[in-house]
């Protein structure tokens, strides 16, 4: 794995990127309002304005060369944003429902669960149907962007899982499977479907 630099040189973004199969998108920082169009809501965002933009043009470079490309929480909020679409900014007082999407640690258990549709690239990788996923995150997709298609969602119609269909491979997920892969046979076989997918490029 390559980490890269929090830098807005296009140059140093565009070899470094160069050397790299696959865009892994991570958690992190809120993503910003402003690039889906609002205002941010006062006391509840912490957005870090340079990875907004760094993430923004590599998403891009990526897509641009045909790269795989995996989201993960951020990462799929991120991914909606730039391809436009918009993200309820505060679950809590925008979205509220009987979901509890910020598990309090550890992080490496499941804490509710999401439903598989059926037909879609993550139902042929894990199987359609019930499936138990960690939380932690207070954002999450408001309106899908045009051309993404929702893979997975929970019980409260929250988006969980998406992907650009006629694309090589770009999926997203709002848990965290990097917390549960060591005992957790779903999120190994998303790694591996990300990795198989940069295999084959």
């Amino acid at each position: 794995p390559v980490i890269l630099p929090l830098t807005e040189a296009p140059e140093e973004l565009s070899q470094l990127l160069a050397l790299c199969d696959g865009l892994l998108l991570t958690g992190g920082h809120d993503v910003s309002p402003e690039l889906y169009g609002e205002a941010p809501l006062e006391g509840v965002i912490s957005c870090c304005p340079l990875r907004d933009e760094m993430d923004r043009y590599v998403l891009r470079l990526a897509m641009d060369r045909g790269m795989p490309v995996l989201g993960i929480c951020r990462g799929l909020q991120l991914i909606n944003a730039v391809l436009g679409g918009t993200l309820w900014q505060d679950l809590h007082s925008q979205h509220p429902g009987a979901v509890c999407h910020k598990q309090q640690p550890p992080y490496d258990i499941a804490s509710h669960p999401v439903q598989i549709k059926p037909e879609t690239p993550l139902a042929k990788c894990l199987g359609a149907g019930r499936l138990l996923v960690n939380s932690c995150h207070h954002q999450g997709i408001k309106a899908t962007a045009p051309g993404l298609e929702v893979m997975a969602a929970a019980p409260d119609g929250l988006s969980e899982a998406v992907f650009l269909p006629d694309y090589p491979f770009l999926w997203a997920v709002q848990w965290h499977p990097e917390f549960l892969w060591q005992r957790d046979a779903a999120s190994q076989q998303i790694f591996h479907a990300f990795a198989a997918s940069m295999e084959h490029r």
